[in-house]
């Protein structure tokens, strides 16, 4: 989750990244200073770039990073301007106080938290000149370590080797990665991890080694406590186990790092640690609260022991029992949950008055601030936000699920969020509140109508989450009726125009975060799935919306993905199918020019896409050319997979994963299609052994389902769980039989059963699960489990722009692309109720199901 929190700062709708000073707020004032003749200043991302055009850098090197703090940001970007304009040095800065303040929050990425400014030195010499000069003016100022750095002296200088210049590669997992060179110019992965490396070609300056030996003097030798492991990292820090060694006991140890961990007030997570000392010492001796054993320095760092608390955070003890998920829960099930899930929130509240009683504030109740022990009895966890009532308003750190509006103050600000648990304990999808606080009267509903809970406990509840004198509105709906389909359709399609941005360059369509990653034009995250969307359900898109497509794919930024759902292999097949076949077949020729064969084998980024669509592209031109580079792609597919069952049994471990879109189900699909198009028998053996690959990685549950095996969760999703392998075993056993794959397939379809998935999205939510059940279905609106899975799809509808939409992976904004937002939700819909109905771009089942009736062809 912390991954989307820092992309919630730009917008309170979308998720969105800072890369303009309309998300990003004015600039600094540095960035308006003139610049002498020669200098070009650009933006990239959330920097302005400084180039003084006559340096001719080298492609990677030893770099400097300079850090500051809100509060001196300011200072310290003008004493760098000043040092390196005069000798020509080019260099980069965050373009705007909340670009910085954003790199500094609790939930920024750890690896380059707190840089401000980024200047590239032309030769080791120039390096150690600058860091000794530079450094000796900026010595001292206050600054957060960025990690993945060598600190100079006392900062705020850091330094590392890396690339200088935007290098990719793909890694045998198919990431594309940053990249630099190696002593023998290969390209290996440039790290950028929260740890500092030397490259193992490249010697550590003779001016960094004292340096590293201050780094390096800091330890744990010495103190009373042995650290056993990781619980978990974050911006402010880590959290961990350990054991005291005076006593034996087990402790947890709560870091806090300087200047870094920022909340909405500015406090750093080393005040914030001294606080939940000082707090927890006031709240000793209360049933529910952790003792707190001692503070202590560890260099810069602040440390806070506390007592072990052995058991499931609330959130995955829910998991564990929860009948929404188990499609083969009976009434007596949800009564025993309902029990339980009440004597949860019963403890919870006679703690919470208990803290009251003793004038404080907790301020950050959630699911996973509160620990269920073996014995059900409950602790409450993290009070670094917790404060007296005098001073209690809205905290500087929350979850939007159970965070009170901003006009609640003092203990309301905890009965809110005792409120919204009532809910969360039932229905864990409280973060919808913080986008539409009266959908709180919709999940009431739902949970009255599937457990057994007193209707007052539920009201009580909503009388404080929705605002008094609120209108009573019709909840949404959305039934399977294929007469009520274009309606529907629209009501959809006007949400997605309405967030429409095509003034910007690098989105069209508001998304998940990925699509600042891979670039707005893709299937799964831009522009391409979007559109396709729209257009296969009948729902034109406007030319404006694909002439930005066209331009953007025709000249595609460096670093543009070539891949079917990350890249120009998507966006060629859009483009065809939205009657741009000249364009697409230019985008196709950009992808044919690069290095493509050096991708990783997948479907969603690698070779079993791009030889998809290169089989498309063949069929539709009659071109050799594309035919002869389809069948290459496949010979790299299959020899990837080669000829044995066998790697790791948990997806995700040893680069090795299973499903649809990184797994052997993608590469079995290519391989199939193959078949089709060659006749060559060998390809359907391959095809078997990616899929018994997959299969490998799949376990069956209680219920009976099979679910891809991720060691710490089963996963049943389109793009890396299960139903993704169900839709590519039934193309399989339409050519070929197979006793395996159709008991696996049988388990898989009660994977598709389950009346709650907690997220709407078509690869990772309840739309996938849809259009699965739809494609294998005679008679979709009819069918019993797709008519429940398309009700169920109100659960999540919000209203947007006049019509309705839906939010994206971690459900704190709105989504519009195919992956995981609206687009994707319209075209499983369209599977179910459009006639004919749609289908995955290039995954239309080429032979029909043995369980469906005659399959319609691909829209486009």
């Amino acid at each position: 989750m912390d991954e989307y929190e820092r992309f919630c700062m730009a917008d309170s709708s979308f998720y969105d990244a800072m890369h303009s000073e309309r998300t990003a707020g004015p600039s600094f004032a540095t960035a308006y200073r003139a610049l002498p003749d020669g200098w070009r200043r650009y933006e990239q991302d959330d920097w302005f770039v400084l180039d003084p055009g006559a340096t001719d850098l080298p492609a990677q090197g030893w770099k400097i990073h300079v850090s500051a703090t809100p509060g001196n940001a300011g200072k310290i970007l003008d004493a760098v301007w000043d040092y390196c304009v005069p000798r020509r040095i080019e260099f980069k800065f965050l373009r705007s106080p909340a670009a910085l303040t954003a790199r500094v929050s609790k939930y920024a990425p750890r690896g380059y938290s707190g840089k401000l400014v980024t200047i590239y030195p032309p030769d080791l010499g120039t390096c150690e000149t600058i860091l000794r000069e530079l450094g000796e003016t900026l010595d001292g100022e206050p600054n957060p370590y960025i990690l993945s750095d060598l600190r100079w002296g006392r900062g705020p200088l850091f330094v590392r080797y890396g690339a200088f210049v935007n290098r990719y590669m793909v890694t045998d997992n198919g990431d594309v990665v940053p990249a630099i060179a190696d002593a023998d110019g290969r390209l290996v992965p440039d790290r950028r991890g929260p740890v500092f490396h030397v490259p193992p070609w490249v010697t550590l300056p003779d001016f960094l080694a004292p340096h590293l030996e201050a780094r390096n003097a800091v330890t744990v030798a010495g103190l009373p406590y042995t650290i056993e492991r990781v619980v978990h990292f974050s911006n402010g820090g880590g959290i961990y186990v350990g054991r005291d060694n005076r006593t034996g006991a087990q402790v947890v140890l709560k870091e806090g790092r300087p200047h870094a961990g920022l909340d909405a007030w500015g406090n750093d997570a080393v005040r914030r640690v001294e606080h939940e000392h000082d707090v927890l010492r006031r709240l000793a001796g209360i049933p529910g609260i952790p003792a707190v054993h001692d503070l202590f320095w560890l260099g810069e760092h602040r440390f806070l022991v506390m007592e072990y608390v052995e058991g499931d955070v609330l959130g995955k003890a829910i998991v564990r029992r929860y009948p929404l998920i188990d499609p083969s829960a009976g009434p007596a099930d949800y009564r025993a949950f309902t029990d339980w899930a009440m004597g949860i929130q019963r403890q919870i509240e006679e703690t919470m008055r208990a803290v009251h009683e003793r004038g404080i504030v907790y301020g950050d109740l959630h699911l996973f601030n509160v620990m269920v022990r073996v014995d059900d009895t409950i602790r409450l966890l993290d009070f670094e936000v917790a404060a007296p009532v005098e001073d209690a308003v809205r905290p500087g750190l929350g979850n939007q699920g159970f965070a009170a509006p901003r006009s609640v103050t003092g203990f309301d600000i905890d009965r809110y969020a005792l409120a919204c648990l009532r809910l969360a304990l039932f229905l864990p999808m409280t973060y919808l509140f913080g986008l539409h606080r009266v959908k709180a009267r919709q999940f009431a509903e739902i949970i009255a109508e599937h457990f057994p809970v007193p209707r007052h406990h539920l009201t009580e509840a909503i009388d404080v989450i929705v605002p008094p004198g609120t209108p009573h509105l019709p909840h949404p709906r959305i039934e399977p009726d294929p007469a009520d389909w274009p309606r529907l359709r629209d009501d959809l399609a006007r949400a997605i125009v309405a967030s429409a941005t095509p003034e910007r360059d690098d989105r069209l369509f508001p998304g998940d975060p990925e699509q600042f990653a891979t670039g707005g034009i893709g299937l799964a995250h831009g522009a391409a799935g979007v559109l396709y969307a729209l257009s296969a359900t009948g729902a034109d898109p406007s030319p404006a919306f694909a002439k930005w497509l066209v331009d953007r794919a025709t000249n595609p930024a460096s670093g543009t993905r070539l891949g079917l759902f990350d890249g120009l292999h998507g966006a060629a097949f859009a483009l065809d199918h939205l009657g741009y076949r000249q364009e697409a077949l230019d985008v196709l020729d950009i992808c044919l020019r690069e290095n493509w064969a050096a991708l990783g084998p997948d479907l969603g980024g690698g070779l079993a896409g791009a030889g998809l669509n290169l089989l498309h592209f063949a069929g539709r031109t009659g071109d050799p050319t594309l035919r002869q580079a389809a069948h290459r792609a496949v010979e790299l597919v299959a020899d990837r997979v080669g000829d044995a069952v066998d790697g790791p049994r948990v997806s995700g471990r040893d680069g090795s994963f299973a499903g649809l879109m990184r797994g052997g189900a993608g590469k079995a699909l290519l391989l199939l299609r193959a078949y089709d198009d060659t006749g060559d028998t060998g390809l359907l053996d391959r095809a078997a052994i990616a899929l018994r690959q997959d299969l490998r990685q799949c376990v069956v549950r209680d219920s009976g389902a099979m679910e891809v095996d991720e060691g710490w969760r089963t996963m049943p999703y389109l793009d890396v769980g299960s139903v993704g392998i169900g839709l590519v075993l039934d193309e399989f056993l339409a050519r070929r039989d197979d006793a395996e794959f159709a008991e696996a397939n049988r388990r898989i379809r009660l994977a598709a059963q389950s009346p709650m998935y907690i997220l709407p999205g078509l690869f990772s939510g309840r739309a996938g699960i849809l259009l699965y059940l739809a494609g294998r279905s005679p008679d979709p609106p009819r069918d019993p489990p797709v008519a429940r899975q398309v009700r169920a799809l109100a659960w999540h509808a919000l209203p947007f722009g006049g019509g309705t939409a839906f939010p994206g992976t971690g459900l704190l904004r709105l989504s519009m692309d195919l992956a995981t937002g609206t687009a994707g939700v319209l075209l499983a819909l369209g599977s179910a109720l459009a006639d004919p109905p749609v289908h995955l771009p290039l995954l239309a089942p080429a032979r029909a199901p043995q369980t469906s009736a005659p399959a319609v062809g691909a829209a486009g």
